[in-house]
């Protein structure tokens, strides 16, 4: 058995895990990484840059598709060549992969512990069978793995996950995508317009993890438009019929229907990477779900020396929060027992589907209806949205009904990747509605959408207060 003393061990070398390494040692801690899978980060290899590039091709088509009502002309006879589309997105995603693999492969020797982890004690680790590694402190960052429900393994290997599909050599002719989060909308979406027949059911009603109904229901509108989409499925039977998955279901309109399908995917969520690491010797406390229980201002799992980051901790599941939180455990460990806590940036995502959808700051149901107002704009005659051809979606912002502060807002439209953005600076630097209209807004642009929906929110503050509002500067055009 081979000995090690360190004073970090971080447990995954994911983006969680990387961050958390970099920052252990630009602390001066004596760190080691330790992965057992393949190296690469979900994003890359299989996450947001595979999707975003099969989007990429997706759009193009569908794009060049929609050219006829602007008077362009033959773009029926284009067509996806299925083979060559899947190769280009895996040589672009190898691309991504290989800038993470050289970051690794620079490390010097002995940095990199290959093998699984598990914990012998809260402050010793084994990895593999050959080596034990005493710690002084520790960061889990094992990430999390596709979640495949039991009633959808009767497909067999009819069945794939999110995590397949880029090593497909060709399409489906049909597909089923159980799901409706922001990996199965946007999977589901980009098949869709490369031609193939999709069907996608989601449980419950959910949509892209809205939580506010009428923006829900606009998005969902605008992707049954595209493919036949039921949020809150009901099935009759699943089962595997000579080799072909087939799916019984009642569609919302009360119709009986048997579909059968090429391919299963299922893109129902992904679960956190932590059985393997015998949690019960770690000396920390877990909740019903077996996730550590830790504090999301220092990522310390009680007063232990075991501190969480990314996917696995089962709270935000977006880079940019797992580089946040590696960087955040990283420092944190590396100067235990001095543990700091730090602010949070708000919660922010982003759905890629089209309409593109988007979640910043507070939760809708965790807000005081009482003192909230919302500000509602539609894009459905927005002027620019409407140039693009993209006029459709609603967006909601919230504000304190007292004070005019942003706390949040959902959306789902044109080019909310960016109004997003401007949403959640506004949200995170406290601005009220009267000082975020005070910014300059262009015109033509998407944004004067999100300027309308700020309006209407500083109108309903002035009229719950029962105060006239303040002249608002009225720009031209649409």
């Amino acid at each position: 058995m081979n000995e090690l003393r360190v004073d970090v061990a971080v447990i995954g070398a994911g983006t969680a895990g990387m961050a958390a390494f970099r920052a252990a040692r630009l602390a001066g801690a004596n760190a080691v990484l330790i992965e057992s899978g393949e190296l690469g980060t979900t994003c890359a290899r299989v996450g947001c840059m595979p999707s975003k590039l099969l989007l990429a091709a997706a759009n193009g088509l569908h794009d060049a598709g929609a050219l006829a009502p602007r008077g362009i002309e033959g773009t029926h006879a284009l067509e996806a060549n299925y083979a060559h589309v899947l190769d280009y997105v895996r040589r672009e995603r190898d691309h991504f992969v290989r800038g993470v693999l050289e970051e690794v492969e620079a490390l010097p020797g002995g940095l990199l512990v290959r093998g699984q982890a598990r914990f012998e004690a809260p402050t010793r680790l084994v990895v593999g069978g050959d080596t034990r590694i005493e710690v002084k402190s520790v960061v889990i960052a094992t990430g999390a793995a596709p979640a495949v429900p039991d009633q959808l393994r009767v497909f067999g290997d009819r069945l794939i996950t999110s995590d397949d599909l880029f090593e497909l050599r060709t399409l489906p002719r049909r597909i089923a995508v159980f799901g409706a989060g922001p990996i199965a909308l946007e999977l589901g979406q980009a098949l869709a317009r490369l031609d193939v027949e999709v069907f996608m059911f989601g449980k419950g009603g959910r949509v892209a993890g809205l939580t506010d109904k009428p923006v829900r229901d606009a998005l969902a509108a605008a992707l049954a438009d595209e493919f036949y989409f039921d949020p809150d499925a009901r099935f009759d039977e699943l089962s595997l019929e000579d080799g072909q998955p087939t799916l019984r279901f009642t569609s919302p309109d009360g119709m009986k229907h048997v579909e059968r399908v090429d391919l299963v995917l299922a893109a129902t969520g992904r679960a956190p990477n932590l059985k393997p690491l015998a949690l019960d010797k770690a000396g920390i406390e877990l909740n019903e779900k077996g996730v550590p229980l830790f504090d999301e201002t220092t990522m310390q799992c009680g007063q232990s020396a075991v501190f969480i980051a990314g996917d696995c901790d089962g709270t935000r599941p977006w880079l940019h929060d797992a580089a946040d939180e590696g960087k955040l455990a990283g420092d944190n460990a590396a100067r235990f027992p001095d543990v700091q806590a730090v602010r949070r940036k708000v919660p922010f995502a982003i759905v890629f589907s089209e309409p593109q959808a988007v979640m910043v700051g507070a939760s809708y149901d965790d807000l005081d209806t009482q003192m909230t107002v919302t500000g509602e704009a539609s894009f459905e005659n927005q002027g620019r949205s409407r140039v693009m051809r993209q006029n459709r979606g609603l967006l909601h912002v919230y504000a304190d009904a007292k004070t005019g502060k942003l706390r949040g807002a959902q959306g789902c439209g044109p080019a909310m990747e960016h109004i997003g953005h401007l949403l959640a600076w506004a949200v995170q630097l406290e601005l009220t509605l009267d000082e975020t209209l005070k910014l300059p807004f262009y015109h033509p642009v998407v944004e004067e959408g999100l300027r309308s929906a700020l309006k209407d929110a500083d109108r309903k503050c002035y009229e719950k207060r029962s105060e006239t509002p303040p002249a608002l500067a009225s720009a031209a055009g649409c």
